[in-house]
């Protein structure tokens, strides 16, 4: 089991590589590689935030369960010193 901070910089780690190779494909569409490479840190980037809302809770407000209640501002958010 990762802390909440080893999560979240693996998902800070995939948002930046994602960003980068939005830009890249951007202005080379048609790079089968960068593609391939776009998805594949997409799945991971996924299933890192998956593990994070499942031991932490939500990091983003589409994450929150609201078939019981909206609890996205309970809080303590991500960014917060007490979550940490």
């Amino acid at each position: 089991m990762k802390s909440r901070d080893e999560l979240m910089q693996i998902i800070r780690m995939y948002d930046f590589a994602l960003y980068d190779l939005m830009l890249y494909l951007d202005t080379h569409p048609d790079c089968r590689k960068a593609a391939a490479q776009f998805e594949q840190y997409r799945q991971k980037r996924a299933a890192a935030a998956e593990a994070y809302v499942q031991q932490y809770g939500a990091f983003q407000a589409m994450q929150t369960d609201t078939s019981k209640r909206w609890s996205w501002g309970a809080g303590p958010y991500p960014w917060e010193q007490e979550a940490n």
